[in-house]
């Protein structure tokens, strides 16, 4: 094991806790499941978990010096995630119950979809970049060599638990979104909220310092 094995149950802990508080990520899985199906929610999460798996990568490569370096960088990430959110959350309202009784099952929104949604919300939100890179170094043994491998390990355990939550409230959401899509009025209702959720994101976004 290439990872201190007290670090490793601190790490593990500690990221338990962090999941499991509702943030943009889990909020984004929710809205994606409630529109689109449990299918939508789960791969909705695995967007959201193959861009963790990117910060790893850059956590790894050091690359927060870059928003160190270059300050404008980080608010050039951070307001096209906004405005991406925002876009996502203009189009969900503005799509008529009509359109939706000639898409598939899926509620409309497909699974490709979801995932390419997931993944770029996630990759384009700078505070996940910079809250990765600031905590998997934490759990880092320097000491104890590999220092790539322990990323990997630790990287892989914070996907798996990003799967494990997400995932979970994604297939919950599903299942109520289904429910509710059979019902032409609720299904407007529901593209509001969902819209409104994804504005919201987008605003809270573009406002965080």
């Amino acid at each position: 094991m290439p990872v201190d094995p007290h670090l490793l149950v601190a790490f593990f802990v500690t990221s338990a806790v962090a999941m499991v508080i509702p943030g943009p990520d889990m909020l984004f899985v929710l809205g994606c499941g409630m529109r689109g199906g449990a299918r939508a929610g789960l791969l909705a999460t695995a967007g959201v978990a193959t861009s963790e798996a990117v910060h790893v990568a850059v956590a790894a490569a050091g690359l927060a010096a870059l928003f160190a370096a270059v300050p404008v960088a980080f608010t050039v990430v951070r307001i096209a995630g906004a405005a991406y959110l925002v876009y996502l959350g203009v189009q969900t309202i503005r799509r008529r119950v009509d359109d939706q009784d000639d898409l598939p099952s899926a509620g409309g929104i497909s699974g490709r979809r979801a995932y390419l949604n997931g993944l770029l919300t996630n990759l384009l939100n700078p505070k996940m970049v910079t809250f990765t890179i600031a905590f998997l170094p934490q759990f880092i043994d320097p000491g104890m060599g590999h220092v790539w491998a322990q990323f990997v390990v630790l990287g892989a355990i914070l996907i798996a638990l990003e799967f494990l939550v997400d995932g979970t409230v994604g297939v919950l959401a599903g299942r109520i979104g289904d429910c509710l899509r059979r019902r032409r009025a609720a299904r407007r209702r529901l593209n509001v909220a969902v819209g409104g959720l994804f504005i919201g994101l987008g605003v809270r976004l573009a406002a965080e310092r």
